[in-house]
């Protein structure tokens, strides 16, 4: 076989492996409303996987540099998930998505410019999370609606996950770890749901889910920070271990506190 051949063979492996996982977790995410379907979509279920590709493909070296430079980006995810919020409480699914992907690539294209240290990347993800945050807490509490499911539906999803994957996998055999993990942090899993949900079930109910992803999103920045902390003291498998660990412990956590506040709040409401 030739390489060219293999390479196609295992790009659309890696392709399919991973639309599978992505569509399986939206498909999750609807059942489940707003909240939950939230953490599930901070889950690493794009992110990961691409990151374990390049992994298979490059040193432990590179993927503690791409992680560094996907630090900041995912600052920039709150920004279009707040920007997405706003305009779709008015808007139509085209005019409110695209407007937060633009956003989206005007800060990546922005942040590209810096010379980012770990330091630096945590900072610009506390200082964005506390203004955003805030703002993103009236929009979080809208009921879900009954989802009706559509043909496309899946083969749209799972279209907008391969291509992320394969131009991951291709691009950085040429671009190199900054912009490979610049282009692994595309919210590929918020864009797809904005683009499904909002023509079916409205503005304002995805809204909520994309809302309630903003306390997950830090647990996946946290993620990140130790993929690049890891990586080259314990290789790049270890280091995926431990940033999987990472964001997993903290949408339990956050799912557990969730749950304690709502039995809190049920139980005042039974004694009053």
């Amino acid at each position: 076989m030739s390489p060219d051949l293999a390479f196609i063979l295992t790009l659309a492996l890696r392709m399919a492996i991973t639309a599978a996982f992505v569509v399986s977790a939206s498909v999750i995410t609807e059942r489940s409303g707003p909240v939950i379907g939230a953490l599930v979509a901070t889950l690493p279920i794009s992110a990961g996987p691409s990151y374990v590709f390049l992994a298979l493909d490059h040193d432990a070296a590179f993927i503690a540099e791409g992680a560094l430079a996907s630090l900041p980006i995912n600052a920039a995810t709150i920004w279009l998930a707040l920007t997405y919020v706003v305009l779709a409480q008015r808007r139509n699914a085209l005019v409110s998505c695209g407007g937060a992907v633009t956003v989206w690539i005007a800060l990546a294209v922005l942040m590209r410019t810096v010379q980012w240290s770990l330091a630096g990347g945590l900072i610009a993800n506390a200082v964005t999370f506390a203004i955003c945050l805030p703002l993103l807490r009236r929009f979080r509490h809208v009921r879900m609606p009954l989802i009706t499911r559509r043909w496309y539906d899946i083969p749209l999803r799972a279209s907008l996950v391969a291509t992320l994957v394969a131009t991951v996998v291709t691009l950085s055999r040429w671009v190199g770890p900054d912009i490979s993990g610049v282009i692994a942090l595309f919210p590929v899993v918020f864009t797809s749901m904005m683009l499904i949900l909002h023509p079916r079930i409205g503005g304002r109910p995805t809204a909520a889910v994309i809302a309630n992803g903003g306390w997950g999103l830090i647990g996946f920045g946290i993620a990140i920070a130790v993929l690049h902390v890891a990586a080259p003291p314990f290789g790049s498998a270890v280091a995926l271990s431990l940033a999987l660990a990472t964001c997993v412990s903290w949408n339990l956590g956050l799912w557990w506190n969730g749950r304690r506040n709502l039995a809190v709040d049920r139980h005042s409401g039974m004694v009053r």
